[in-house]
């Protein structure tokens, strides 16, 4: 099995990379945060790997660190939850939150994240609630007043993926007593730089 993959990164896509080492260019799936934190296309890059067999497939999955792997692991470790989607959970908020948010019990965060009902929230939480102590979030998720998860609902409306989202809101600093109207601007500014 594949673990780890050091090599030269030939392209990159929100979620996938092709990584060469030792002459073979490897399709590795990866995540929207692992995607924001690769270097240009060209440049050294080492990857966790979880190889993911199947009778008829075998795809490799990549993370830049090791938590965000073994919390992949984690969720495919939950019935329903298959590489693919727990990829989609891993894009959709960022791993400190969503440890946070299961441990918290936070159903109505889990489920923002698309791909995710409230029934697959209650099983990530039922399963995986006493099994993520390795992870150091106890940190409580910040949590958004309702007028800024209007505006990152909206954001991810208009295609933006969520963690991007948060990050131009959080970039505004204190948005107490503002518009939506106004907001949104900010929010829309902040992602064009």
């Amino acid at each position: 099995m594949i673990a780890h993959l050091r090599g030269r990164l030939i392209s990159k896509h929100p979620n996938q990379a092709i990584i060469e080492a030792g002459g073979v260019g490897y399709d590795v799936h990866i995540t929207v945060p692992t995607f924001s934190d690769l270097p240009a296309p060209g440049a050294e890059v080492a990857l966790f790997i979880h190889t993911h067999v199947r009778e008829d497939a075998l795809a490799l999955f990549g993370f830049l660190r090791a938590e965000e792997k073994q919390l992949f692991e984690k969720l495919i470790g939950v019935s329903g939850i298959g590489p693919k989607l727990a990829v989609t959970i891993l894009s959709g908020m960022s791993a400190d939150a969503m440890v946070a948010a299961i441990r918290g019990n936070n159903i109505p965060a889990l489920t923002r994240i698309p791909g995710i009902g409230k029934k697959t929230a209650e099983r990530m939480v039922l399963e995986l609630r006493d099994k993520l102590e390795s992870f150091g979030a106890t940190a409580a998720v910040a949590t958004a007043t309702p007028i800024e998860e209007d505006v990152i609902s909206a954001l991810v409306n208009l295609g933006y993926q969520r963690p991007l989202a948060e990050k131009a809101l959080a970039k505004l600093g204190t948005t107490s007593g503002e518009s939506f109207d106004i907001l949104f601007r900010k929010a829309m500014a902040a992602l064009a730089k």
